[in-house]
């Protein structure tokens, strides 16, 4: 199990590990954490991935929900990490993606959000992040794919993961948690808007964005759920910054900072019981958005919207939440992609979904659309589904 993390414009990379510490049920769940902290103990660094699914383990709710085999949390126990070391011999060629589609057909889609519509207006929740993927077939070196697409799109918090039976690209914007003795800290990301075609439209379209009542009221909600979910495990919960505009290459993404005070050798099963899965991914109140999420996406999200990242022996740790991120079995040559947003009452149907389309296009644009411009001159997928 390989890593290279490229956290903050710093690379970071991990190799030969000592053990693997894998569970894909419910019930090794504690045990495995267990292991995380008896090589921690060790001195060992730790280093690999959560899922989302993982998050249905903390929680009696969810006990009966059925998994797929897919690891619940797979990392690995290194002796230390190494600065920007080639780790994945490659042909320097981002390989080929073909036969991408949707998981869902549109029609589908606006059926969900209007599901989602009615619960809201029931007062059942306040937000819903409703997720659909992009499936894709893989041939080539994945490590060059993702080279390709953090040179095309760079983001603070990417990360590329080779297991077995896994290829992960993750061109993550967005932190879950960062730990550094005492302090803790999260950046819940909710809030898209397109940049403009110009310097003055550009400038304009971020003023509009900064200002935009459903983008902030988006990102204040989940603010507010992560106070409450830092709240369970640490004191002096404050937001040093609230409403943060990122550009990206295609999109502005707004952020905010909720930041506390923790005991520095807390027990990390305390940690992800109290914040995982992030309330960025899932909505508010978390539980009975998990719910109605399990019921409408009838999948599994995998790595999507979990976590990937490393633990240091001192129990600091770097995870970010792998959005924009390309999940590729390595056995059959499928790829997977998740994308989503943040729903409330006042989202369409309509707006969510070139809100996905936007998202995407940092992957569609580079690996499907230069082809078809070539053959038509044109480019369709995603915008008629």
């Amino acid at each position: 199990m390989n890593i290279r993390f490229d956290f903050e414009k710093s690379s970071l990379c991990f190799d030969q590990p000592v053990s693997i510490i894998r569970c894909s049920s419910f019930q090794d769940v504690p045990l495995a954490f267990k292991k995380i902290e008896d090589a921690l103990t060790r001195k060992f660094y730790v280093a690999g991935f959560f899922s989302y699914e993982l998050g249905y383990a903390f929680e009696e709710t969810f006990s009966s929900y059925n998994l797929n085999g897919f690891p619940l949390i797979y990392v690995g126990c290194y002796e230390k990490p190494h600065p920007d070391k080639d780790l994945f011999a490659g042909d320097h060629r981002a390989g080929t993606v073909k036969n991408m589609r949707w998981n869902i057909s549109r029609d589908k889609y606006f059926e969900h959000i209007d599901i989602i519509r009615s619960y809201l207006q029931s007062g059942d929740v306040y937000q819903i992040t409703y997720c659909l993927k992009i499936l894709f077939d893989f041939q080539g070196n994945a490590f060059d794919l993702y080279k390709k697409l953090f040179s095309i799109q760079p983001v603070p918090y990417a990360a590329y993961i080779e297991t077995d039976s896994y290829s992960i690209a993750s061109l993550s914007p967005e932190l879950f948690l960062y730990k550094k003795g005492s302090s803790i800290l999260s950046k819940p990301m909710k809030g898209t808007w397109p940049r403009g075609r110009n310097f003055f439209s550009d400038i304009a379209a971020r003023y509009q964005f900064y200002h935009d009542e459903k983008n902030r009221a988006e990102n204040v909600m989940i603010a507010d759920l992560l106070r409450n979910d830092l709240g369970r495990i640490g004191k002096n919960i404050h937001v040093p910054r609230l409403f943060e505009v990122t550009p990206y290459k295609k999109l502005f993404q707004m952020t905010s900072t909720v930041a506390a005070d923790i005991e520095p050798d807390v027990p990390l099963y305390d940690v992800f019981k109290s914040l995982f899965p992030s309330g960025s991914v899932t909505g508010a109140p978390k539980i009975r958005a998990m719910e109605i999420i399990h019921d409408l996406e009838r999948e599994p999200r995998n790595i999507y919207t979990g976590a990937i990242g490393y633990i240091t022996p001192d129990k600091d740790l770097c995870v970010n939440i792998p959005i924009r991120t390309a999940l590729i079995n390595k056995t059959n040559g499928r790829g997977e992609m998740g994308i989503g947003g943040g729903i409330v009452w006042d989202s369409t149907a309509e707006g969510e979904w070139a809100e996905g389309i936007l998202k995407a296009r940092f992957f569609t644009d580079c690996l499907f659309c230069s082809e078809q411009k070539e053959r038509s001159g044109s480019c369709e997928w995603g915008e008629t589904p």
